[in-house]
């Protein structure tokens, strides 16, 4: 939780907006008149008891009321300056200034609410960045699986026959629903996206998966990859799927998102000729789904745990393993860690004897409809 946040939510519950506060600038002002006439009628009944001239009292009267307004307009100007300057800050793009706190009157409640403000501008700047970073990210899947799949027809590696045409049709077809999703995008509602979720069966929606990661693979083994589609082709794919006739409610489209990216990261870091395995197990809700991916690799340390699904993250190991595997975005996981709290589940990584174990809990057609 932001600080202006916090501060503001700890102001709300400490005494109500609008209510009467000890420190008010109505208590201040209403205090420098009350002290102005006292300071004034002091004066007159000491000249009155010690005959000084009406004019003396009158100048030193005014002396001391010009005293104590000078006090008090300053500590009313003075964080106006400052919210002036850090506004004009805002306006500038700056969103990282914020208004001291601490005041307990009106300008108090104005710096938490301009804090605040600062805060969800940060914030809605920061989204529209990793937005342009996914949409970026995810494109690159579609285009160089074609890509591929059209220079080597070209090259004459390969026939244009039915099948060759069919892989060339899906990559377009994802294509076409990835520019569809930007269009979901560009109506976020409250920073929700909504989501197509549906019934389907688990074990030939995941091989489905699996089979177009190895085809892209080996289609085109030397296009560089961080797009979620892997181009090592030593590494063996293993699905597991129990029981057979597995089902889940959910968006099979951002599914597609979450099990591509967490192979591409398996496989990037997987040791010559080794193994993912892709396990799908039935949740505790009714259609409900636990996925699981496992790869050999070095595993990623504990105290690394927090930060891997930080957007930009490469882990801790400094290059990756195997042939034809490169060092990645380090946005891939950010992107399934994405779509699976739209669905409201939970992605974490897990204790393993090797390698790295990461594990998604999807909660089903109660969660993902709503």
């Amino acid at each position: 939780m932001s600080r202006g946040r916090e501060a503001g939510r700890r102001r709300s519950g400490d005494e109500p907006w609008g209510g009467v506060r000890p420190f008010s600038i109505k208590t201040k002002l209403g205090a420098l008149v009350v002290i102005s006439v006292l300071i004034t009628t002091g004066l007159s009944m000491i000249a009155v008891h010690t005959k000084t001239e009406l004019r003396f009292i009158t100048v030193f009267s005014m002396i001391a009321t010009l005293l104590i307004t000078q006090f008090v307009a300053h500590s009313l100007t003075a964080p106006l300056d400052e919210m002036n300057a850090v506004a004009r800050s805002i306006s500038h793009g700056d969103y990282t200034r914020r208004v001291s706190e601490g005041r307990r009157d009106e300008l108090g409640d104005l710096a938490v609410t301009i804090n605040v403000m600062a805060d969800e501008l940060e914030a809605q700047d920061l989204q529209r960045k990793e937005l342009v970073a996914n949409v970026s990210h995810e494109l690159r899947t579609p285009i160089a699986g074609l890509r591929a799949v059209l220079e080597n027809i070209v090259d004459g590696v390969t026939e244009a026959d039915p099948e060759t045409m069919r892989t060339a049709l899906r990559q377009t077809d994802r294509l076409g629903r990835l520019v569809e999703t930007l269009l979901d995008l560009s109506r976020l509602d409250n920073g929700v996206v909504p989501l197509k979720a549906r019934r389907f069966e688990v074990w030939p929606y995941l091989s489905g998966v699996l089979k177009e990661a190895n085809m892209v693979a080996s289609a085109r083994a030397g296009i560089a990859s961080g797009s979620g589609s892997h181009t090592r082709t030593d590494v063996h794919l293993h699905l597991d799927v129990s029981p057979p006739e597995l089902t889940a409610h959910a968006d099979p489209e951002r599914i597609h998102q979450v099990v591509a990216n967490l192979i591409d990261n398996a496989v990037k870091h997987s040791p010559p000729h080794g193994r993912v395995t892709v396990k799908a197990r039935r949740g505790s809700r009714p259609e409900s789904l636990e996925l699981e991916v496992l790869d050999e690799g070095p595993g990623i340390p504990r105290s690394e745990w927090h930060r891997v699904f930080e957007r930009f993250n490469r882990g801790a190991v400094t290059r990756p393993h195997g042939p034809g595997s490169d060092g990645g975005t380090g946005l891939g996981l950010a992107i399934a860690r994405w779509a699976v709290d739209l669905h409201g589940g939970r992605i974490g990584v897990a204790e393993s004897e090797r390698g790295c174990r990461i594990i998604v809990t999807l909660p089903g057609a109660a969660s993902a409809s709503s």
